[in-house]
């Protein structure tokens, strides 16, 4: 009985050297794959933890230097920021803070400059469009139309198709471009809810123009520019 017992364990046990033999090195390297594919996710959330915490300090370094309007220490921080941390919010929410500073203190130049920073690397598309929508400003404010015009081409997300519309019809009248003008801030009067303040400003804009948007077709002078 032991001899056969003996005889039953040798054969399974040359059965799987057999299929070691055969398949062992392909398992090997799978679990290699599998073993290295966890550490190396393990580590981008240890990467990711990091990099958003020293992002935020970042960030704090940047507030702090803003209160000081201290030009060079604003660049050389800001400069950081984008350098090392550039793909976080904390670095794009940086760029928005650091342009209203510089506008505010007549650097348009260095506010059109963060701002087009952030439109054309914030991750969160909300991020870019808000950046899009304060350059137009500055922009508006400086008289280059086009420009602006140009910054509110190509796609938004939805909640903010109104803000843009809006926008649009302000640089068009500045353009005199009435007509088209029209266009735009009725899609912004359409767009927003009802309940939303800004669209009672827009309706505002629409009877100055002679146009009431809740009473049907305009008269017929508004194609007029």
């Amino acid at each position: 009985m032991a001899n056969q017992l003996d005889l039953e364990e040798q054969e399974q046990l040359d059965q799987l050297k057999h299929f070691w033999k055969q398949y062992g090195n392909a398992i090997s390297w799978a679990l290699i794959v599998v073993l290295g594919a966890f550490a190396s996710w393990n580590f981008y959330q240890y990467w990711q933890r990091s990099q958003a915490t020293q992002a935020a300090a970042m960030f704090d370094e940047v507030e702090r230097v803003l209160k000081s309007a201290d030009q060079a220490k604003i660049d050389r921080v800001f400069g950081d920021i984008k350098s090392k941390f550039g793909s976080t919010t904390y670095a794009q929410q940086a760029g928005l803070l650091v342009a209203k500073q510089y506008y505010s203190v007549g650097n348009a130049q260095g506010a059109m400059t963060a701002l087009t920073w952030v439109a054309e690397n914030a991750s969160d598309p909300g991020y870019q469009a808000l950046a899009k929508l304060r350059l137009t400003a500055v922009l508006i404010d400086s008289k280059s139309f086009d420009d602006a015009l140009k910054q509110l081409g190509g796609n938004f997300p939805a909640n903010f198709e109104a803000l843009v519309a809006d926008r649009k019809g302000d640089i068009l009248i500045l353009q005199g471009k009435k007509a088209d003008a029209l266009v735009e801030y009725r899609k912004a009067y359409r767009s927003f809810d009802e309940s939303t303040e800004y669209r009672r400003l827009v309706e505002v804009k629409l009877n100055s123009l002679g146009v009431d948007p809740q009473g049907g077709d305009a008269p017929a002078a508004e194609g007029k520019k």
